[in-house]
């Protein structure tokens, strides 16, 4: 791969040259981990083999500490050696939904929505607002946002499905509980080097005004654009600039990313926790309970993992549960029909 990265000729090809850098960098990061996990693991086992000899037990007992330290580390670079799909060192953009209920479900949708980006924002990703649609009374009908960063659809790709919320409503005078549905669709940001074909003749376009969080006009023109492809039915929206054009210009970027998004699917023949966010936004559906009363617990419906501290979660703390899905979906399971929670 050197050798091909140092060929004068390789940027003859932009397209390809930027693929090619992309891929060498993975790999030397990664050999570099590896080989720092190797010399702190001598180092670790130098310094208990040392206080042995010497009968030095805080030493033995700083080499244990440290192993482990590497164990942990071992076991996330094992889930990071999961990530080598096709578009999985790509950035993402994640769709939020609201599914039936009204203002519940729209609080839900916003709650889920921060999770997100707490979640990239904790990784020192860069996140970005594409678009959003506030509801009438509280939290969001839908939202786009873009999360860039290293292998950030390879992490996310597993999150897109419907997530349940089980809690007693605040909008509730009677303070009844109540359970709430909002899906995420996660696709990744595609570049020049995928080659995806769209026809605007199956497209309709439409721009409407932008408006953020309480309805306030962000825009005084109709900037924002709506693209939908009539024979997918897949539609998106960006109201991220004030001009019209690179919103337009967003919005097919976005669409082109759905388009590959599905190619990806097909081809992996896949049509489960993804698909679910095509359907209907209800029971049956989930991917995942969050459930904050009577007791507080997040179950995944696919793979059984469970956290007791469901704050933690909805502020970004989803790792156990992305890590345990890539490990399933990578040994080809497929959800595991976990009894939902009430």
């Amino acid at each position: 791969m050197n050798n091909r990265a140092e060929d004068p000729t390789l940027w003859n090809d932009p397209a390809r040259a930027q693929k090619l850098m992309r891929e060498r960098t993975a790999l030397e990061k990664a050999v570099n981990g590896y080989r720092g996990l190797e010399r702190d693991l001598d180092d670790a086992v130098t310094l208990i083999e040392l206080g042995e000899m010497e009968g030095d037990e805080p030493t033995v007992l700083e080499g244990e500490t440290a192993l482990r330290k590497l164990k942990d580390i071992g076991q996330k670079r094992e889930v990071e050696a999961l990530l080598s799909g096709e578009a999985d060192g790509f950035d993402t953009y994640v769709e939020i939904n609201a599914g039936a209920g009204g203002t519940e479900s729209q609080d839900w949708a916003e709650m889920l929505l921060r999770m997100y980006m707490r979640w990239a924002e904790k990784r020192g990703y860069k996140v970005s607002l594409l678009e959003q649609s506030s509801g009438e009374v509280a939290g969001i009908k839908s939202a786009t946002i873009e999360i860039k960063g290293e292998n950030a659809y390879g992490w996310l790709k597993t999150e897109s499905g419907v997530h349940r919320l089980v809690r007693i409503s605040p909008y509730d005078s009677n303070a009844r509980r109540h359970t709430s549905f909002a899906s995420a669709w996660v696709y990744p940001v595609i570049d020049d080097s995928i080659d995806i074909q769209v026809n605007e003749s199956d497209c309709r376009i439409d721009t409407y005004r932008a408006s953020g969080a309480g309805g306030q006009h962000v825009n005084t023109t109709d900037s924002a654009v709506r693209i939908t492809h009539v024979p997918s039915g897949i539609v998106v929206s960006c109201q991220q600039e004030r001009s019209q054009h690179k919103n337009r210009a967003t919005a097919w970027g976005m669409l082109r990313a759905r388009m590959y998004e599905a190619e990806l699917k097909r081809r992996e023949q896949k049509a489960n926790a993804e698909a679910a966010a095509k359907t209907e936004i209800g029971w049956g559906h989930q991917l995942r309970s969050y459930v904050l009363q009577p007791y507080q617990m997040v179950k995944d419906v696919r793979t059984g993992v469970e956290s007791g501290n469901p704050d933690a979660v909805l502020d970004g703390a989803i790792d156990p549960f992305i890590e345990a899905a890539l490990a399933q979906r990578i040994k080809g399971g497929g959800p595991q029909g976990v009894e939902d929670l009430e």
